[in-house]
């Protein structure tokens, strides 16, 4: 082996930790911009009168409007974790989608009485469909 091939084959290991810690941030990014997103617009939305104030209960209606947010937003987290992934962007949008259903199940235990149960259970069904078709779209761009 030449002194050469020994300084690459340093480099591609010392390449390899932060090529780990991109792919942790495309989607940790992702899942950032879902979370910001997400609140934010539930914050304006309680503040401009359009949802009831905290404690009180919202409509149903009221309920399909957060999960077509919801829908939305998580697409567009998965199309940015995909988008500023260093390889492989369906498996980060994927991953994504992954633990977005496991949060989403975390928090319809949480929080099951203070909603109808079809909403928790939909914002559950709709993390790895966003995924798949927020990673479509960026393969689309790439």
């Amino acid at each position: 082996m030449s002194a050469t091939a020994g300084t690459i084959g340093t480099l591609g290991h010392a390449a390899r930790p932060r090529r780990n810690l991109r792919r942790a941030g495309a989607v940790f990014a992702g899942l950032l911009a879902i979370v910001v997103l997400s609140t934010a617009t539930d914050a304006v939305l309680h503040a401009t009168g359009i949802y009831p104030p905290f404690p009180q209960r919202m409509a149903d209606e009221l309920f399909l409007l957060a999960t077509a947010y919801r829908i939305v937003f998580g697409i567009a987290g998965c199309w940015l974790a995909a988008r500023l992934a260093p390889d492989h962007p369906t498996r980060h949008a994927l991953a994504l989608g992954a633990i977005g259903t496991m949060l989403s199940a975390a928090g319809a235990v949480a929080m099951w009485e203070y909603g109808p149960g079809w909403y928790s259970v939909a914002i559950i069904a709709i993390s790895l469909p966003c995924a798949w078709i927020g990673a479509r779209l960026a393969a689309r761009t790439r």
